[in-house]
């Protein structure tokens, strides 16, 4: 029963990171650039297109049509949380998004976004 109050322990200490994340097929070079509250859900968004159930669905068409082997999936930038400080991680994690996104411009035939 210790050692379960242990793990227990330890997983709540694990340091979560969150930042941006970028999908790019190697292909065509096109781009999806997101967010993520925990970079360990990157697993589930793999997860999402190797099942055909990703939110994007020109992402998702090429995901099929190229194959996972042609796609790569890299953290851009992880979000600094300064310790002992109140800060607002989706607010922040949002203006991180827009300038990643203004940088990269993945947009029509760079990227799978639409601009809005």
């Amino acid at each position: 029963m210790e050692r379960k109050k242990e793990l227990k322990q330890a997983y709540k200490e694990v340091k979560v990171e969150c930042g941006i994340y970028m999908i790019t097929n190697k292909q065509n070079g096109k781009k999806f650039v997101a967010s993520t509250r925990n970079f360990k859900t990157l697993n589930g968004t793999k997860f999402t297109l190797e099942n055909g159930l990703h939110t994007n669905k020109e992402l998702q068409k090429e995901w099929n049509e190229y194959g996972k082997d042609s796609f790569e999936i890299e953290r851009l930038e992880v979000l600094k949380i300064p310790e002992n400080q109140y800060m607002n991680e989706k607010k922040e994690l949002e203006k991180l998004l827009d300038k990643w996104m203004e940088q990269l411009q993945p947009y029509g035939d760079g990227g799978y976004h639409k601009r809005s």
